[in-house]
């Protein structure tokens, strides 16, 4: 991702319709998916660290670790948590074999060319029965200049992201497809109407959008909460756990 994004990202992250919809799913699934008290939660590819505030949020007993490639993401990602943020890459990730209750890869590896790699080392790291939790960009018709941008390498569908948990040894414990309700007006502004200028789509839009993006996504999210999965949608939220043995 170009260092531009990063910095736009540490601006609008926390107030966001499509962030704080995503933070709250992803919180929801770990409580939901862990024992209660200091599980160790690594958010790998955590960009500027807007996911580990929220989990400090949901849970403080959480102990947290951050890990991200770029240097400027570790840097804010620190300043903006005052958590602990390693430098590394989520396909070689510098931590001893089940150091961690849970481990979190949100929108980051559609960026990297080696995603297998990416969850076999997620699936290393998790203890025995721990949890990990993916949420990529969905379908390939879907790129544009958002992807371009944000230097996407794929966009995925259901059945690839739960082919690529079985594969690293991890039972997907729900999959779904997220931001259905959005979806069409998405698609409108990518595919029909892009911007003259386009950069990514991270930006914070007039309060009306906001309020209605945010009642679509809270809408979904009470549907999804109950394990029903949706059939289409932007992005692909896959939750599984390691095997106990």
């Amino acid at each position: 991702m170009q260092l531009d994004e990063y910095r736009k990202l540490a601006e609008v992250e926390d107030q966001m319709w499509y962030f704080r919809a995503l933070n709250r799913r992803c919180a929801y699934w770990l409580k939901r998916l862990l024992p209660p008290g200091a599980a160790r939660v690594l958010d790998a590819g955590c960009g500027t660290g807007g996911l580990l505030k929220d989990f400090k949020k949901a849970e403080p007993a959480w102990q947290l670790t951050g890990l991200d490639f770029m240097p400027l993401a570790c840097e804010l990602a620190r300043e903006r948590t005052g958590v602990n943020v390693v430098r590394g890459s989520i396909t070689e990730m510098p931590f001893s074999a089940g150091a961690f209750d849970a481990v979190t890869m949100v929108d980051v590896i559609s960026q990297v060319e080696e995603s297998a790699s990416a969850l076999k080392e997620a699936a290393r790291c998790v203890r025995p029965g721990g949890v990990v939790l993916v949420n990529v960009a969905a379908y390939m018709w879907l790129w544009s200049y958002h992807d371009d941008t944000c230097e996407t390498k794929h966009r995925y569908t259901r059945p690839e992201l739960v082919n690529l948990f079985q594969a690293a040894g991890l039972t997907v414990e729900f999959a779904t497809y997220v931001n259905m309700l959005p979806l069409p007006l998405i698609v409108a502004r990518r595919k029909l109407f892009p911007p003259t200028n386009p950069t990514s789509d991270v930006q914070l839009y007039p309060a009306p959008i906001e309020i209605g993006f945010g009642a679509l996504a809270k809408m979904e999210f009470a549907w999804t909460r109950h394990g029903w999965p949706l059939p289409a949608g932007t992005s692909v939220f896959v939750v599984g756990r390691k095997s106990e043995r």
